[in-house]
């Protein structure tokens, strides 16, 4: 049976301020070269244009439709139009930059709902601009949470940092830690850890998981004597998880978790809070890495990194992990529809 045809991917704009724009320019610019994966843009097109000129980008535009992206990507940039202005100038967010770019988070997530697009794509937001025009969210994984919801139910998102050397899944998120702690349960532990292993299996297409699972405490606690969290929360946790069936070992002393022979030993890390999880794929693939919200009713991928306001509108900023989240959102596309 015939796979169906690759639907293109939905890019957001991110914060029209930052290096969104950028990347995006410096992403379709090398769309032969890489072999990308057909993508729009949803945004302001006039914005778009400034930023190619600032940066001397000759690029064509095309302002279009989701059904005509595909069929423009290969001569322009398409740019599916929210209607929302984006006047901001590099590394100046302005009162238009929050509409701007929530609208343009949700009109990405109703085109991937309703089959126009394969998976969303999103470029960095500025949580401290959003919050200033009134953004109730963390960030990014629990606003797109609550924009799959369905009859009332906000599905769990669980946040992985993907790149081809490692992948890691913090439990909780964006807490403070004494918040972390307070809200690590083995319930919590073992939902992360199902949604990881079933999208592992779904979207990645690895039939057999295998899930390490970290400690809280240094050393794991050992045995109890610098906390007990890993034999009263994790160990629990781990149980159920393999009466599961689920391939899940720990809990594991974070501390030599990373090194290389380790990682060869399984396909995720899950780890008990945010840091714990990210400073190690921040040190090892740093310009790669790709932020992937699983649990939600589509693909969504993200680079792993922020809006750069610094370098906006320069010329330095760097495509490479919003290059590997196209790619990995492609290819979790195709594993999906197989």
């Amino acid at each position: 049976m015939a796979k169906p045809p690759a639907k293109p991917l939905a890019l957001t704009l991110g914060e029209p301020a930052g290096i969104g724009p950028d990347i995006t320019i410096a992403a379709w610019l090398g769309r032969r070269e890489l072999g990308l994966p057909a993508f729009y843009l949803l945004g302001d097109p006039a914005l778009i244009a400034r930023r190619a000129k600032a940066l001397g980008a000759d690029i064509g535009i095309a302002e279009v439709s989701p059904g005509e992206a595909e069929a423009a990507f290969a001569e322009a940039l398409p740019v599916v139009a929210t209607g929302t202005r984006a006047t901001a100038e590099p590394g100046k967010p302005d009162a238009s930059s929050a509409p701007s770019a929530l609208a343009s988070i949700r009109k990405a997530v109703t085109d991937v709902r309703e089959g126009r697009a394969g998976a969303v794509v999103t470029n960095p937001i500025a949580k401290s601009v959003l919050y200033r025009a009134g953004f109730r969210h963390p960030g990014h994984t629990e606003f797109l949470a609550e924009l799959a919801a369905e009859h009332g139910r906000v599905p769990q998102p669980v946040m992985m940092l993907w790149s081809p050397r490692l992948a890691v899944v913090p439990v909780t998120i964006h807490v403070s830690l004494r918040d972390a702690l307070a809200q690590l349960t083995s319930e919590l532990i073992v939902s992360t850890v199902r949604i990881v292993a079933a999208e592992l299996k779904s979207r990645f297409g690895i039939d057999r998981p295998r899930i390490a699972v970290s400690g809280l405490n240094p050393h794991a606690g050992e045995d109890g004597s610098l906390g007990h969290e890993e034999q009263t929360v994790i160990a629990p946790a781990l149980k159920a998880l393999r009466s599961d069936g689920i391939e899940a070992k720990g809990p594991l002393p974070a501390d030599t978790m990373f090194h290389e022979a380790a990682r060869n030993s399984y396909d995720c890390a899950v780890c008990m809070y945010h840091d714990q999880a990210l400073i190690p794929i921040k040190t090892v693939a740093f310009d790669d890495a790709v932020n992937v919200t699983l649990g939600l009713p589509f693909i969504r991928t993200s680079p792993d990194h922020g809006t750069a306001f610094d370098i906006a509108g320069s010329g330095k900023a760097n495509p490479a992990s919003l290059i590997a989240a196209l790619r990995l959102a492609s290819r979790m596309a195709a594993a999906t529809i197989r």
